[in-house]
């Protein structure tokens, strides 16, 4: 870690600790493993600017409305970058879009009175336990003066919450473990489906989605916010081939600045087509479209679980049982030992050997 990152973060955790000392009250603080009464309205707070990130607290959303009796008001504050992801989204009554560049302006910022003036009864920040985040623990805290504030075990902004949940020791499913957040008011009920809308397209993009409806297609999305947890696209161009040759027709989409990323893809499979430019709902519309999903670990791949799409995800340098979605009829594959460990050798035979067998599975 850099010097001034480093810095940056010893900065957040004194913040977390002279904001807990700001913000305590006498008898905020309940006693680990207390049950809730069931919330009137509840705000579960996440403002990251990842669209994964989005994703990963719909199983929550899921939870409150199915799991809990009668079933809350849930509104939830995200990230304005993001806000797009969860819009319409059938289980939110609500979605916030939040900048978070002021909160250092403590009640004063943007958008904190109004939150204050809502009168939720449980506000839920829903960071994870790896890694403190002051951010979203203020912002909860912030949000709910008279609100029981729950989130994540770890220290500091342990300090921030009314309840601090610890981590479950049984799974490293984030998605799982997030839901475990809402234990104190929803027992033992656990989720790990991602959801998505109703997907509104176009009606020039539908006319595409029709061109290709009674052929068997894939979609290949070799992008991803992060280079170094990219496969080369020379590995998405073998899988590609392995489609092909299986009788479906890849689809390579492509993000703002990947268009040549697709490009060298399309160069490797001859017989694969380059998707036309697609918005958030566009993709998950292709997506669910085709049927199949060959991706990074990256914010489409938890799209593609979102709608439902067989989803084979390849990843590199990443926590693949945390992040991943390891259940069927998707399949997550860590292809770090190659890339690294092997210097790459055998990555294209492994990445069509994996969409091969994955195509088959799904037709048998």
């Amino acid at each position: 870690m850099s010097w001034h990152k480093r810095l940056e973060l010893w900065a957040k955790l004194a913040l977390a600790l002279v904001a807990s000392l700001l913000f305590w009250r006498p008898g905020r603080k309940l006693r680990p493993g207390s049950s809730l009464p069931v919330p009137r309205k509840v705000l579960l707070v996440r403002p990251d600017n990842r669209v994964g990130e989005a994703l990963l607290t719909t199983p929550l959303l899921r939870v409150l409305k199915s799991q809990v009796h009668p079933a809350p008001e849930v509104h939830i504050l995200v990230h304005a970058k993001v806000a797009r992801v969860l819009a319409n989204h059938p289980d939110a009554d609500q979605v916030i879009a939040f900048d978070r560049r002021r909160i250092w302006s403590g009640p004063l910022a943007p958008g904190i009175r109004a939150l204050r003036q809502a009168n939720y009864d449980l506000v839920v920040d829903c960071a994870n336990w790896e890694a403190p985040s002051v951010t979203s623990a203020l912002v909860a805290r912030l949000a709910g003066p008279r609100a029981v504030v729950v989130g994540p075990k770890i220290w500091p902004v342990t300090h921030l919450h009314s309840l601090s949940v610890p981590s479950r020791p049984d799974t490293r499913s984030e998605a799982v473990q997030r839901t475990h957040l809402l234990s104190p008011v929803a027992g033992n009920a656990l989720a790990r489906e991602l959801s998505f809308r109703e997907p509104y397209i176009r009606d020039s993009f539908r006319t595409f989605l029709e061109e290709d409806a009674s052929n068997p297609c894939a979609v290949i999305n070799p992008g991803g916010r992060l280079g170094p947890r990219r496969i080369p696209p020379e590995a998405f161009a073998a899988a590609a081939r392995a489609l092909l040759e299986s009788g479906r027709t890849p689809i390579v989409t492509w993000g703002p600045g990947e268009e040549e990323l697709a490009k060298a893809v399309l160069a490797g499979a001859p017989g694969a087509r380059l998707a036309p430019p697609t918005n958030l709902d566009e993709l998950a519309a292709l997506m669910r479209a085709a049927g199949l999903t060959v991706c990074n670990n990256t914010g489409p791949m938890h799209l593609s679980v979102a709608v439902g799409a067989p989803t084979l995800a390849f990843f590199l340098r990443m926590d693949m049982e945390r992040w991943g979605h390891a259940y069927g009829p998707h399949r997550m594959v860590d292809l770090t030992a190659i890339v690294d460990g092997a210097g790459g050798q055998g990555l294209e035979a492994r990445a069509a050997e994996e969409a091969r067998s994955f195509a088959a599975k799904l037709t048998a």
